[in-house]
């Protein structure tokens, strides 16, 4: 190993992402992986960058679980659905991943995206065209017409938006094998979607049956592609966990039946509170309808109970933002998932630290080299200012995260990157500004 390419941080106190207790000790890097953790041999150390981090504590690179990289913080689904160009689409998510990542998330699982942009951006990451973090994708999400939470702005048939529309079981075994053949990571399907006349059930209401979610299954999984749901209602969790997902988004309003599902399956979940908890709580903030804020923040504490029964049970709980919404802008609220799971699903600091590292792994299809500090795993690091234990709201303050090191080398984060732009036709509206970024919900905050 070059020497040169060498980093020993030294004096840290480590949190190494397992959910064990932090410990005082050094990491040694060699090239792109932890070399040796804790007290390295001298002679391997010989020649080694050092990094001091006496005094300062050091996690695993956090990982978003729950992105949408591509759509760059719509306001509606007409804006996602019309005012999208690919190439352009391309371009504006290269610099919205380096957002991501110098937010302390060296890696995200963006579940869908509009076009083919998140194949297209991993393999450009990959192959050092740009900055940016690790990235697994799905491709177009699978859904029918009633599915998803854009009712009738979805076409009969055909790709609109993140979604390719299918009906039949040739339909959905076809698109499987494009999308396969393109490249994906994951197959993501809308188990769940919301009624065209809503407010006659409690959540969405489920779209596919469970032989067509078993065929889902069937047909990735032949193909070695694992499988990953929308679901927002009791029976499409439990019919998703039934016919062999391998990841559930939301798993809200989750019923017992659907909680022995998951629990037999051990299926792990990304509860994506985020979202929900930014209305609820910063909503006012840009004008959103009071009645509103409470559907959204009914959703959390209705669907906490059983989300901690699971977690109690050993299902793997992931953090995930759904940053990519005007709700969620990209390099702003990713953390935010750490303490609310900590608040409403009763994770402990550690525990959710887990949540985000080495839990997080399993949306990156990484698990046993991302994740944990540990000997053979990648290097992706952050040094910390001060103990997140204390406060895990703390990974989102300025300042607080010192240094980002993804792959063994130091992010560079000293150029600004521009926040916000405006491209013809891009928006719905060029006098609209109403995105919910951190500064906004904390001035506004302020202002009550």
């Amino acid at each position: 190993m070059d020497q040169a390419a060498k980093k020993l941080i030294k004096g840290a106190q480590i949190i190494v992402g397992s959910g064990a207790p932090p410990m005082r000790g050094d990491v040694l890097i060699a090239g792109n992986r932890i070399l040796a953790v804790g007290d390295p041999d001298p002679a391997a150390t010989m020649g080694a960058e050092i990094i001091d981090a006496d005094g300062k504590f050091l996690t695993p690179g956090l990982i978003d679980s729950h992105c949408h990289i591509s759509f760059d913080e719509p306001q509606t689904n007409d804006e996602l659905f019309f005012h999208r160009r690919y190439g352009l689409a391309a371009l504006v998510a290269s610099v919205n991943a380096q957002k991501v990542l110098r937010a302390g998330f060296t890696a995200f699982f963006d579940a869908d995206c509009i076009f083919d942009v998140g194949v297209d951006l991993r393999d450009a990451i990959e192959a050092g065209v740009m900055v940016g973090p690790r990235m697994t994708t799905g491709g177009n999400v699978l859904i029918n017409c009633v599915g998803g939470t854009a009712s009738r702005l979805l076409p009969d048939s055909g790709r609109r938006g993140y979604g390719m529309i299918v009906h039949t079981r040739d339909e959905i075994t076809t698109e499987i094998h494009r999308q396969i053949k393109a490249g994906v990571d994951w197959i993501k399907v809308h188990v769940s979607g919301l009624p065209v006349r809503p407010g006659r059930t409690q959540g969405e209401i489920q779209t596919w049956s469970l032989d067509e979610l078993k065929l889902v299954c069937d047909t990735a999984h032949q193909l070695g592609i694992p499988v990953v749901g929308h679901c927002r209602n009791a029976s499409s969790v439990r019919d998703a966990a039934l016919a062999g997902f391998d990841m559930i988004l939301h798993a809200t309003y989750m019923d017992d039946e659907a909680l022995a599902a998951v629990v037999a399956n051990q299926v792990p979940l990304v509860p994506t509170f985020t979202f929900q908890a930014n209305l609820a709580d910063y909503g006012s903030a840009i004008g959103a309808d009071p009645y509103l804020q409470a559907v959204f923040k009914e959703e959390i504490t209705a669907s906490a109970d059983h989300l901690r029964q699971a977690h109690l049970a050993g299902v793997p709980i992931l953090t995930g933002s759904e940053s990519g919404f005007s709700l969620t802008p990209y390099g702003d609220w990713h953390y935010r998932e750490l303490k609310l799971l900590q608040t409403y699903l009763g994770l402990s600091p550690l525990e959710a630290i887990r949540a985000a590292t080495e839990l997080g792994a399993i949306a990156l299809r990484q698990e046993g080299e991302l994740g944990c500090i540990q000997a053979g795993y990648l290097a992706d690091l952050l040094i910390l200012a001060d103990d997140p234990l204390l406060d895990l709201d703390q990974f989102g303050r300025p300042g607080f995260i010192e240094t980002v090191i993804k792959g063994g080398q130091v992010v560079d984060r000293s150029t600004p990157l521009p926040d916000a732009w405006q491209i013809p036709g891009w928006r719905m509206s060029a006098f609209s500004d109403e995105v919910l970024t951190r500064k906004r919900a904390e001035s506004h905050l302020g202002s009550l």
